[in-house]
C-alpha cells in the first residue's frame, strides 16, 4: 500500500508538532477513529516527555484522516493532541 502524504497535511502536521514518518506510522498501525465525509480516521499515542509551548507533556496523539484510491493512501489532514492517555 502506498501512502502519499499530502503537502498541506505535512504542513499542518509540522505546524501541530508531528512529522511525516509519525503519519505513516498511524496510518500502518494506529487505531481507528470516527471520520466524517467518507474518510478513514487512525490514530495512535506516542511518547513525548518534552516541553511544547512551555507547558511539559508525557504524551501525544496524533490522528491522521485519509481516502483510500485504488491502492493508495491519500492523507487529508492531521491533528495532534498533548496530554497523557495511557
Amino acid at each position: 500500500m502506498e501512502i502519499q502524504v499530502d503537502p498541506h497535511t505535512l504542513k499542518r502536521a509540522e505546524e501541530r508538532g508531528a512529522n511525516e514518518g509519525e503519519i505513516k506510522e498511524v496510518i500502518r498501525t494506529g487505531f481507528p477513529v470516527p471520520a466524517k465525509y467518507g474518510r478513514i480516521g487512525k490514530a495512535k499515542i506516542f511518547d513525548y516527555k518534552q516541553k511544547r509551548h512551555g507547558v511539559y507533556y508525557a504524551q501525544k496523539r496524533v490522528e491522521v484522516f485519509y481516502t483510500m484510491e485504488k491502492d493508495a493512501v491519500i492523507t487529508v489532514t492531521v491533528y495532534v493532541f498533548y496530554g497523557k492517555w495511557e
